[in-house]
């Protein structure tokens, strides 16, 4: 290579580089001004997607879970939080936030963003429910085997598969997934799952166990003066 090829060579890499430093910049969500323990609605950060709440909608008793849908704990966890929010779903809300660890789960952006369209289809828990039901069977596929296995679960729900897909690649949904990372970060989340109710963390020994985590939200039922379902007293 003589000396003006190296020249140009050097420009050009060094302008890709700049190029590359700008696309990152702007893709970083600001979460300086966001309170974590408030339920973030949609506006531009987030692609306007709000968080997805299972239950009673602005009840003063919050459980909030950053999860990876790849991760094995997660999916150990899930049956737990979901029998809960269940049982609960008149007094609390539950607020699940993407937290995907690509560099061990190479899925779980993926399986997030899946997630996120079919919630522009009105399917978020649905398919929330079924990506972890099914977390053994998916978390190995890549390429088109992937694609086709997700599609599956999108043709069961009966979504448009063709704006399914258009979603699943849009900025809205990765806007979405980037600024739940973020504000899981802002948190303190360094692992998954991790639960917070109320704004306080709470220990694995306790989400971990579904009589523990009753009692611990039966407790800040008690504080905002909410009735408890019978069936957990």
């Amino acid at each position: 290579m003589n000396r003006t090829s190296w020249i140009i060579f050097i420009v050009f890499s060094v302008g890709l580089l700049a190029l590359l430093v700008i696309f990152s910049g702007n893709s970083r969500s600001d979460v300086k001004k966001v309170d974590v323990n408030t339920i973030q609605s949609g506006n531009k950060q987030n692609g306007n997607i709000a968080d997805h709440i299972f239950g009673k909608a602005g009840s003063k008793v919050t459980l909030i879970e950053y999860g990876d849908f790849q991760c094995p704990p997660c999916a150990n966890t899930y049956p737990i939080a979901k029998a809960v929010s269940e049982q609960y779903k008149e007094q609390l809300q539950f607020v699940f936030r993407n937290f995907p660890i690509s560099t061990s789960h190479p899925n779980a952006r993926a399986a997030a963003g899946t997630a996120e369209a079919a919630g522009l289809q009105g399917k978020y828990w649905e398919m929330h429910d079924k990506i972890y039901a099914s977390q053994t069977e998916w978390s190995e596929l890549t390429g088109t085997d992937r694609t086709k296995f997700f599609e599956k679960f999108a043709s069961d729900l009966g979504l448009d598969i063709n704006k399914f897909n258009k979603d699943i690649a849009s900025s809205s949904v990765s806007d979405k997934i980037n600024l739940d990372y973020a504000i899981g970060k802002k948190a303190g989340v360094e692992a998954t799952p991790t639960f917070y109710l109320n704004g306080v963390k709470l220990d694995p020994s306790v989400y971990g166990d579904e009589a523990k985590l009753k009692d611990a939200v039966n407790v800040e039922l008690k504080k905002a003066k909410i009735e408890i379902p019978k069936s957990t007293d």
